[in-house]
């Protein structure tokens, strides 16, 4: 399974998510599934492509190459991928990504966690979306996320994602 990670890239990280963003990625390894992600070497992105490569396994980085600006690019991918914009970088994340797993992140994440379920909700794709909410991290935007479905703004938004607080409740989702 080719699964994509949304996730920061910032180096100023508390080390209790990164440590848990390597433990995925070797799970992603482990599991023989491949890491596809936005190409960054830092952060979450960064946590997650290290811990897939020191398992011997295969990722794909998706990027403009101007990004390289802002925050260095993965050098370990198994495949890099350059686009020329961030709306073609997320419809690269659609199109070679089997599920999709979101990790703790800033506004870029919320950016392609929302798409991703707007286009679930749209019908342009059936993939899992699951979101690891670690140490409670989107506990807000859950709550947020629920004021709307029972305000009405949102139909059946339980069916758009999962949401999973350990590695093994993502991987007992993905792959029943």
């Amino acid at each position: 399974m080719r699964i994509c990670i949304y996730g920061s890239g910032s180096r100023k990280i508390d080390e209790i998510y990164t440590k848990l963003a390597y433990q995925l990625g070797c799970a992603i390894a482990n599991n023989n599934h491949t890491l596809v992600f936005g190409g960054g070497d830092t952060g979450m992105m960064g946590a997650c492509a290290k811990g897939v490569y020191d398992n011997d396994g295969k990722s794909l980085g998706i990027a403009p190459e101007w990004i390289g600006n802002f925050e260095p690019l993965c050098e370990t991918c198994s495949e890099f991928i350059y686009v020329d914009s961030m709306d073609e970088r997320k419809n690269k994340f659609v199109e070679n990504s089997d599920a999709f797993i979101i990790v703790p992140g800033g506004i870029g994440t919320l950016d392609e966690f929302f798409e991703c379920i707007t286009l679930k909700k749209l019908k342009k794709h059936d993939k899992k979306i699951v979101v690891f909410n670690i140490n409670g991290f989107y506990d807000t935007m859950f709550k947020m996320i629920d004021e709307m479905g029972e305000k009405g703004f949102l139909y059946k938004q339980e069916e758009l994602f999962k949401k999973a607080n350990t590695i093994d409740e993502i991987f007992d989702y993905l792959e029943s």
